[in-house]
């Protein structure tokens, strides 16, 4: 099955997924991951049962079980506008309006004026405009749209691009106010249908066969692209994206041996064609850097020699780009266990990059979780890394910006906690301060994410969009909280969220998870001594809390124990355990909280 794993990256082989789906998704089934599981439907202006098919492999494999709705043959805006009751019955948490260019009907004709064509426009746009808003009031999902790809002629010739009457030029317009809405309305996401027809071959995506025997918008062997384009922002909504990479340095991020060719050798900067792709790759890396992907190093070299050759002038990334810097003689599969355990990250976080296929093989055979990415030339990097979406933006928040400086801080934190006499000192040196509020309007998007993110410090790991998340908030039955902690190395950011659910005189926890970037700093505590005062104050007589074993949150497993809370139930590693907050004594006085 190893082969059938590898068609589930990019890129895949059509043929393989057809014709072996079935078996392929008894095999995700049975692997023991645990999974999030979610109703999607999939409206479609097209034939939509294949794409569906091959989009619930590409999906199971990220981690998401999706139980699937499809609507008959283009009947996406009935579904939707007309209230079909087993689209109501099957309550989607996602909702995915699956259109081509085919689907558009008020297009400009040669005779109409430009007023004319302004309101065919506006037409067209209502349309889909009246879907998405029914769709965020009728089940407060989020929304997934198609834009609109290129057609496969051109009327008007090059002109058809600008002049008004062309459909190029109203495609380009029509698509330009679905992204304006997309930048003013959380929930809602593109499907770049545009690039993804353009990447594959607007000559071969219009397979007219395809489309007049089976209505399918494109070649059944773009199948798999579209899914997993589809597929690359549902797991970005769900927290499945990486966080990181651990680079290699000769020959990946420099053309050259450093420590045998020195440094003025290395093929870096603008002088041949080979030094301006090793450029051209460092500075993707950078601006990566600049949207919160964090950068490591791991590299069989002399430190010394790495940090000279990061100093290139001609080098875009520095070594002040990067946490963490392993530039040993070590085994990289060493390296790399330590770096996610300095970065408290999980090994599946990080992307291996690295020239060397034996190199990359080593790190596979040795780490279960690395995510090993096969490159080939150095002029094809960028395309190679880019095309499997790891790091696919959903939502960015303030932040994701910032990721960096907070993992570089950690770094500094572990610095300072080597030198503490004991604990206790360390954690009061840190000078820390909290803000532990109800769930605010600036921190959603936040909250969201780490709902999504978050693993290994996680009670019951529900797993919740960005609607959700407002939905629960907006109720009187809920308590919502949310934990931000700073200190003297710097601030970071939301860290904490608790969910409770208000049941009489009991609270039920649904979510209790923090960030790893600041675990064993009493933070939980922190949160729980304001969960127990609010719940007071609700007339609130006790807390019951849910444990739900995973394969990465054993680390919580006692929290509830630590909590002081009783063991009520047991069934196999789940557990229940319930608090009476009558004579609740607070838990920790380090952390000043603040008002």
């Amino acid at each position: 099955m190893e082969d059938f794993y590898k068609q589930l990256e990019y890129p895949s082989e059509p043929f393989i997924l057809s014709s072996k789906a079935k078996k392929i998704k008894q095999v995700l089934l049975n692997n023991g991951a645990k999974r999030i599981k979610k109703n999607f439907a999939v409206l479609g202006g097209s034939t939509t049962h294949d794409i569906v098919k091959i989009l619930d492999l590409f999906l199971l494999f990220n981690g998401i079980e999706a139980n699937f709705y499809e609507c008959e043959y283009n009947k996406y805006y009935e579904d939707v506008m007309f209230n079909d009751e087993n689209l109501k019955a099957f309550k989607p948490d996602l909702i995915w309006f699956h259109t081509s260019y085919r689907n558009l009907i008020n297009v400009p004709d040669i005779k109409d004026s430009v007023d004319d064509v302004k309101q065919k426009l506006q037409v067209e746009y209502e349309k889909f405009l009246k879907m998405w808003r029914k769709s965020f009031e009728t089940f407060g999902c989020t929304v997934i749209q198609n834009n609109f790809e290129q057609p496969c002629y051109r009327l008007m010739g090059n002109k058809d691009v600008s002049d008004c009457h062309g459909l190029l030029n109203f495609i380009s317009e029509l698509n330009m106010k679905f992204y304006n809405f997309a930048q003013n309305n959380d929930n809602f996401y593109i499907n770049d249908l545009n690039f993804v027809a353009s990447n594959y071959g607007l000559e071969k995506w219009h397979n007219l066969s395809a489309w007049y025997m089976y209505k399918y918008c494109c070649d059944l062997d773009a199948i798999p692209r579209l899914a997993y384009n589809v597929n690359l922002i549902i797991k970005s909504i769900y927290g499945k994206n990486k966080k990181g990479f651990v680079l290699d340095l000769d020959n990946t991020l420099w053309g050259g041996i450093v420590g045998d060719d020195g440094v003025d050798n290395l093929e870096i900067g603008q002088e041949t064609a080979t030094s301006q792709a090793y450029s051209e790759f460092q500075l993707y890396l950078k601006k990566l850097k600049s949207l919160g992907v964090i950068l490591n190093i791991n590299s069989k070299n002399d430190e010394s020699n790495a940090i000279a050759g990061l100093n290139h002038p001609d080098s875009v990334l520095k070594p002040d780009d990067f946490i963490s810097i392993k530039a040993n003689w070590n085994p990289k599969s060493q390296n790399m266990l330590e770096i996610a355990n300095e970065l408290s990250l999980g090994l599946d976080s990080l992307v291996f990059v690295d020239d060397n296929p034996a190199e990359r093989e080593i790190v596979k055979q040795n780490i279960k979780d690395a995510c090993v990415v096969e490159i080939s030339q150095v002029e094809e990097y960028i395309k190679e890394i880019d095309k499997h979406g790891y790091f696919e933006i959903s939502t960015l928040s303030k932040d994701d910006l910032s990721k960096n400086d907070m993992y570089r801080s950690n770094v500094e934190r572990k610095k300072l906690e080597s030198v503490c006499e004991n604990y206790d000192e360390y954690l009061k040196s840190l000078d820390m301060k909290a803000e532990i509020k109800p769930f605010s309007d600036l921190y959603m998007q936040r909250i969201a994410q780490l709902t999504n993110k978050s693993n290994q410090f996680n009670l019951t790991t529900r797993r919740y969009s960005k609607s959700e998340i407002e939905q629960i908030s907006s109720s009187k039955d809920n308590i919502c909280l949310y934990g931000k902690l700073q200190d003297k190395f710097g601030d970071n950011g939301v860290v904490s969220v608790v969910i409770g659910k208000k049941d009489k005189a009991d609270l039920h926890i649904d979510l209790f998870l923090m960030s790893c970037r600041v675990l064993k700093r009493g933070m939980e505590f922190a949160m729980l001594d304001e969960l127990v005062r609010i719940a007071k104050a609700q007339g609130i007589s006790n807390i019951i809390g849910y444990y739900y074993k995973t394969q990465k949150n054993n680390m919580v497993k006692d929290l509830f124990k630590e909590f002081g809370f009783t063991l009520k139930e047991a069934k196999g590693e789940d557990t229940i355990w319930t608090l009476n907050i009558e004579n609740y004594v607070n838990k920790q006085s380090i952390i000043i909280l603040e008002n």
